[in-house]
């Protein structure tokens, strides 16, 4: 059989991503030395995964041999795992808050969607195929998305919120700003509200810009320029408004939420999952259990902003927040994990830089997680919470071939998740390694 390298994929350029896909065979076997096909479950040894048109069509014990016209892909030293799937992730944001500031005059939307294009390739690259965006320019995150999914761009299936609902002077609004660039970021947004009718307009507005989840505000954030503390913002009225909009409209609603009364007024009013949850106390673990709600903890977020308010590139009121927070999140996120409250995967990344989402699955152990735990929680779990387990989640036939690989078992030793050398999505090589190699079949 005659050898090609495919390592060249991952230097193909985002205006090339449809051509890239349209030269690849459409019967891909992968040789995999050990497979973990089903997170939170025993992984198989030797297997041949067989992609047919973009999804799974079999997994057969040991190495078998491609048919003519098939393609091969040798990941006989390697781990492979489902397509990781980040819940928390703004790619309309850097993670470099001071630079963004510096630049923010100068930087017209259709820079911030160069971007934001970029910053989807690098989470692809490290092994994440689908991602819920919670908060970037509405319709800036919805054509990223449309992009990606018609092969234009390269990047992760997005489901996206779209803008945050907020209250005014609450976390979404433009705290902190002049009133020259306040104004302008003010100006007619749909996303603030006040009172329980207005927050209904604007679960509307997010919906009719696209998007396909909604997140809401329900207490103060760390990020945001204003030292209103990070407790309780919206009323329950208000918050019970936008989740019965949301969810009439078939959308999934998140919470973000630091302060206890926060969490607790949101899973009251019947959110599906909760961002951050810095304070959580044995009432709100019974909360979670109850309603059923998952916690989305983005430990990097917090790690992130620690160290930026510590190296003075986050201004005073949020470096406050970010030094009272850091004295109660491990402990918060440890008593969620013994409580058992249902955890899923996510970073927050663009608080922190793009491309190393990775690391949370350490930060995740360090609470109390087992590794298998943590995998479980990037794959299965997060699938279930969007709503998409039948397409995503584990490697299975019938859905999509979305397939990563890393060197090392990370059952064993869960930074692996930090080397992932080898990434598909819905069929599609998109990064291949320096030394996997595919042979088509004579």
């Amino acid at each position: 059989m005659k050898a090609y390298l495919i390592g060249a994929l991952a230097a193909i350029s985002l205006a090339g991503a449809a051509s890239a896909q349209s030269a690849q065979p459409k019967i891909t076997y992968i040789h995999a030395g050990a497979v973990l096909d089903r997170p939170g479950e025993k992984p198989r040894g030797q297997t041949t995964i067989v992609v047919r048109d973009g999804k799974i069509a079999e997994l057969r014990n040991g190495f078998e041999a491609p048919p003519a016209g098939a393609a091969l892909v040798d990941l006989r030293d390697r781990f492979v795992l489902p397509g990781l799937i980040d819940m928390h992730v703004h790619f309309y944001s850097t993670g470099e808050p001071l630079k963004s500031r510096l630049e923010m005059p100068s930087r017209d939307l259709e820079d911030q969607f160069a971007t934001a294009a970029v910053n989807a390739r690098r989470t692809l690259d490290a092994g994440f195929t689908t991602v819920r965006d919670l908060g970037g320019e509405p319709r800036g995150i919805r054509a990223l998305r449309d992009a990606i999914a018609r092969g234009d761009l390269e990047g992760p299936t997005i489901v996206n919120a779209g803008g945050m609902v907020s209250v005014t002077a609450g976390h979404g609004d433009a705290n902190g700003l002049k009133r020259e660039f306040a104004a302008a970021e003010r100006a007619n947004d749909p996303a603030l509200c006040n009172g329980p009718d207005d927050c209904r307009r604007a679960v509307r507005e997010q919906i009719f810009t696209g998007a396909l989840t909604i997140k809401f505000a329900a207490s103060g954030g760390v990020g945001s320029n204003i030292a209103g503390g990070l407790g309780k913002q919206m009323t329950d009225e208000e918050m019970k408004a936008i989740v019965d909009t949301a969810h009439a409209f078939g959308r999934k609603v998140t919470a973000h939420a630091h302060g206890k009364d926060g969490i607790d007024a949101a899973l009251r009013a019947g959110v599906d999952s909760i961002e951050h949850g810095s304070f959580i106390d044995e009432e709100t673990v019974r909360l979670f259990k109850q309603t059923g709600a998952a916690l989305v903890p983005t430990m990097l977020a917090f790690q992130s902003v620690l160290e930026q308010s510590r190296s003075g590139e986050r201004p005073a009121a949020s470096a406050a927040k970010a030094e009272e927070v850091a004295r109660v999140v491990k402990e918060s996120h440890r008593r969620a994990v013994n409580g058992g409250v249902r955890i899923v995967f996510g970073t927050d990344s663009g608080v922190g830089r793009h491309g190393i989402n990775g690391r949370e699955f350490a930060l995740m152990t360090e609470v109390g997680m087992t590794p298998a735990a943590t995998l479980r929680a990037a794959t299965i779990d997060a699938a279930v919470l969007l709503g998409r387990s039948d397409s995503i989640g584990s490697i299975a036939p019938g859905k999509d071939a979305d397939i990563v690989a890393v060197p090392g078992n990370p059952l064993d030793d869960v930074r692996a998740m930090e080397r992932v050398e080898f990434v598909m999505r819905q069929g599609i090589i998109h990064k291949a390694g320096g030394k996997r190699t595919v042979f088509p079949a004579d």
